[in-house]
């Protein structure tokens, strides 16, 4: 792989450096976000926590700097959008591409399961209680759900990019409006489960505005950034001080409407909002990514920002269960003095810096690794040749794609129970694993189509 150096110097004048930068901030944000509002607590029954939001209502409002999940999807439709394009107008097909982008998601994801499978059979070895590993497993696995989600909107990014070319900005406000339908529903009825489709909707609206400013569909310039920032954040608070929605922008706990899960018009407003800001801060922050250092930190960034998300929730595991097992360092107290409270967290981001540093070292480089081209794999050696016809090949991406979604649901949707000996429920693992290798498999059969 060459050199940082060398790659932040070959970058192409074209390339839109403002969407690296808001990729890497937003999943350091995530990440942030995650250490500090879980609370750990330690006792004679082991470690247990809670959401800090639980008990400090001041920090539900600052929620709304934190929840930085539509600027990912956002740039991840900028992102999408360019490489399909690029790789169609190259002669590319559809099932290249979608095997490219699953590679990138799916073999680090397959990475960290098989992990978290064999830590938990080895603890599970070594007499640790059942329950403390199952939640455990499902604390590092939090992150998947995102994950899950991003999985469904590339799968779909073909269709819905031939729509936005078709219809423009009238996608999103067409998601938008089954979206507020399924909060009507949800309001009048009581019933959680008439809101489940927007959690496709509402990202898929966001993918799409990221359509939008990547063809340039949407404009860029100050006088309609400032209207979205102005109008998104009015809207947002009309719907949370005045209307029904909670203020927080993250889940907590025992609270039966939240605006995450699945997510809502506020969040979408809010989403507005951040789109109005960026777009301010574009200019500025494009000329600032022209010079070297900068951008050789975002392109190092972005080179195992994926790891730092899947991992990051492992290194707060290890370093959890390595401070109460030692009582050599004490855990961050429950947040009764709240200053006190944040400034025992200083120590604690530190060790989890370190940790996570050692993690993105050790694993890093998995994402790092370009994809062989296929007819350099060595499973081309077992690949059916009947694969390598067009339709057999688009349907095992299909079915591929489809066991890596349902696995990562059964992961995501498991709870912290005991799942057993591997800690995770062994027929999503199951699911997940077989879909990961019928994409390989599909991958490896374009090298037999090309020989």
């Amino acid at each position: 792989m060459p050199g940082l150096r060398e790659l932040a110097e070959r970058t192409p004048a074209r390339r839109e450096r403002y969407v690296d930068l808001l990729r890497a901030l937003a999943i350091l944000i995530v990440v942030l976000g995650h250490w500090m509002v879980i609370v750990v607590t330690g006792g004679a029954r082991g470690l247990d926590g809670f959401s800090a939001l639980e008990v400090l209502p001041w920090g539900r409002p600052i929620t709304w700097l934190a929840q930085v999940m539509p600027v990912f999807f956002l740039v991840g439709g900028f992102a999408n959008a360019a490489s399909l394009t690029s790789h169609t107008h190259g002669g590319g097909d559809l099932g290249d591409w979608l095997l490219d982008r699953s590679t990138r998601l799916v073999r680090p994801t397959t990475v960290l399961l098989v992990t978290l499978a064999a830590a938990a059979l080895m603890a599970r070895l070594a007499g640790a209680d059942p329950a403390q590993v199952g939640r455990a497993v499902w604390l590092t696995s939090i992150p998947l759900w995102f994950l899950l989600v991003y999985l469904v909107v590339v799968f779909l990014t073909p269709l819905m990019y031939r729509l936005h070319r078709r219809a423009g900005l009238a996608v999103p406000l067409v998601l938008v409006g089954l979206l507020a339908a399924g909060d009507v529903a949800r309001l009048a009825f009581d019933a959680s489960t008439l809101q489940l489709g927007n959690y496709l909707f509402a990202w898929l609206a966001v993918h799409q505005i990221g359509f939008a400013w990547q063809d340039g569909t949407l404009p860029v310039r100050p006088g309609v950034a400032v209207p979205l920032l102005v109008g998104g954040a009015a809207v947002a608070v009309l719907l949370t001080a005045a209307g029904p929605y909670p203020v927080s922008m993250v889940d907590i706990p025992g609270t039966s409407f939240r605006n995450l899960s699945p997510p809502t018009l506020a969040l979408l407003a809010l989403a507005t909002a951040q789109l109005g800001l960026l777009l301010l801060l574009r200019d500025a922050a494009r000329r600032w990514l022209q010079r070297l250092g900068p951008w050789m930190a975002v392109i190092a960034v972005n080179s195992v920002i994926l790891t730092v998300l899947l991992w990051h929730m492992s290194a707060f595991v290890l370093v959890a269960v390595a401070v109460h097992a030692s009582g050599l360092f004490p855990l961050p107290q429950p947040p009764g003095d709240t200053g006190a409270w944040l400034l025992w967290k200083l120590p604690w981001l530190v060790l989890l810096f370190t940790v996570l540093g050692m993690l993105v070292a050790i694993f890093g480089r998995v994402e790092r690794r370009r994809p062989r081209r296929a007819t350099e794999t060595s499973c081309r050696r077992w690949t059916p040749r009947t694969l390598g016809r067009p339709r057999l090949r688009a349907t095992a991406i299909t079915v591929g794609y489809a066991a890596c979604v349902l696995g990562l649901l059964g992961v995501a949707v498991a709870g912290p129970a005991d799942h057993g000996p591997l800690g995770l429920p062994t027929t999503a693992l199951a699911v997940f694993l077989a879909g990961a290798a019928l994409l390989r498999a599909a991958r490896a059969a374009t090298g037999r189509q090309a020989d």
